[in-house]
């Protein structure tokens, strides 16, 4: 906008042929310069100068809008993008539908607490026609760790959509819609996600899924601060897909130990006394995600499974559509299923805290395990 031409912002032909005479032709050039200046340099009076830069302001600065407005074109946007169901009531409500499009949506948690379950239930979603509440599309299925099982998928499509998956042929059709890679290194997965851009919208693929993005990186021998770097390229790359193929990225991740000694990066964080320093190791040694601030900060949905007092919970513990809620489930043949749709909203620490009650396998980002 501040290049834009004073010859086309309608002032009197008279004052903007004194402008191109003084080779002032863009808004830029006239906003740059003081009222008096403009009066010593065009020769004109106050009121005159003072009429053209109103003019050239208001032709220059982008148009307000409402509250109200602003809140009408989100709606419009969100309704445009879309989201995957999850077809998991509450969950779907919180979401406002779903899995967003066009951003990356992360589940953490431990080992076996049913991370992988959840994204072959995404994948039967995506596959599953658009009559009976699916996409109709295909799938990429980024299986690092070889969990994905399409005699799964196929038991949680019999279980859940009797009337669909009884048809004949639907089964096998739907299973075919899922694309499985298995990289076998961080190299191998680099390589493989930038031919996606266009076999993307080529082959009509409705979901990502990376499962998961914390033992590709485990797998790499190299120095902390490198892997860091190759993590800000992969970040940077899955969000623009993301915003560019405007499908939905599912992304897990695992968990590591921290002690509060290890949080006190912030300002606002005291860092424990030397005294009292081994004790608050003991006390308050709990789970967090792995993969660093860069990568939560890079997620526009943080989804956590952890098992707290003999229970599974999915916590939406980051989301810019609803406050941090909790869901109790539970893991039956037709996959992940909620105990109830009222979600108990969450305060405090526990909201980004995980707990792992009888899971003992927990990665450590450093590429050990404890």
């Amino acid at each position: 906008m501040a290049n834009k031409l004073i010859g086309e912002m309608g002032l009197h032909n008279k004052i903007s042929n004194i402008f191109a005479a003084r080779n002032i032709i863009t808004a830029k050039d006239a906003l740059t310069m003081t009222e008096f200046e403009l009066m010593e340099l065009l020769d004109v009076g106050i009121k005159e100068i003072k009429s053209a830069i109103k003019l050239i302001s208001e032709a220059t600065s982008p148009p307000y809008q409402s509250a109200r407005s602003l809140l009408e074109e989100k709606v419009e946007n969100e309704h445009l993008s879309g989201h995957l169901p999850t077809h998991l009531k509450g969950l779907d409500a919180t979401l406002c539908g779903g899995i967003p499009f066009g951003v990356l949506t992360e589940l953490v948690g431990p080992p076996g607490i049913g991370k992988s379950q959840f994204c072959m239930k995404l994948a039967l979603s995506a596959s599953f026609p658009i009559a009976y509440g699916g996409l109709d599309g295909r799938v990429i299925y980024i299986d690092v760790e070889s969990k994905f099982s399409s005699r799964r998928v196929i038991e949680m499509g019999l279980k859940s959509f009797p009337e669909v998956f009884h048809l004949k042929g639907m089964a096998q059709e739907m299973a075919g819609r899922i694309l499985v890679l298995r990289p076998t290194s961080l190299a191998n997965f680099t390589e493989s996600i930038q031919e996606l851009k266009d076999s993307i919208l080529q082959n009509q693929v409705k979901l990502l899924v990376i499962d998961s993005m914390t033992a590709l990186l485990s797998g790499e021998n190299k120095p902390g601060a490198q892997r860091q770097n190759q993590l800000g390229w992969h970040i940077s790359f899955l969000k623009s897909l993301a915003e560019f193929s405007r499908i939905p990225i599912v992304v897990t991740n695992q968990v590591r130990s921290q002690n509060r000694d290890e949080t006190s990066q912030y300002s606002f964080q005291a860092k424990p006394k030397d005294g009292l320093q081994e004790h608050t190791k003991t006390y308050d040694s709990h789970l967090v995600a792995a993969l660093g601030i860069n990568w939560a900060h890079a997620v526009t949905i943080r989804l956590v499974l952890e098992a707290k007092s003999g229970q599974r919970i999915i916590k939406v513990a980051k989301s810019p559509m609803s406050p941090p809620l909790a869901f109790p489930f539970h893991i039956t043949s037709a996959g992940i299923s909620l105990l109830s749709d009222e979600g108990t909203e969450l305060k405090g620490p526990g909201i980004n805290t995980i707990h792992a009650r009888g899971h003992s396998d927990v990665i450590n980002f450093l590429g050990e395990c404890s």
